[in-house]
């Protein structure tokens, strides 16, 4: 089985159009992938990294929010 890598770059429209036809000229599959889509991976890795595997109660959360 091939082991396949991922490596993502933020670029202007047209240098993102010719990085992407060369990928695929070189067989590689290329997506396009919004900036919400990244936010929400890079969000993800912070939770996963800071993760404490403890539980917190409603009221836990409310209080450290000062909500009643």
């Amino acid at each position: 089985m091939l082991n396949m890598n991922t490596i993502l770059i933020q670029s202007d429209k047209k240098k993102s159009k010719l990085i992407s036809d060369l990928a695929k000229e070189l067989g590689g599959k290329v997506y396009d992938v919004s900036n919400d889509i990244i936010e929400d991976i890079a969000l993800g890795n912070l939770m996963n990294n800071v993760k404490t595997n403890e539980t917190v109660t409603r009221e836990q959360i409310f209080n450290k929010l000062h909500i009643k």
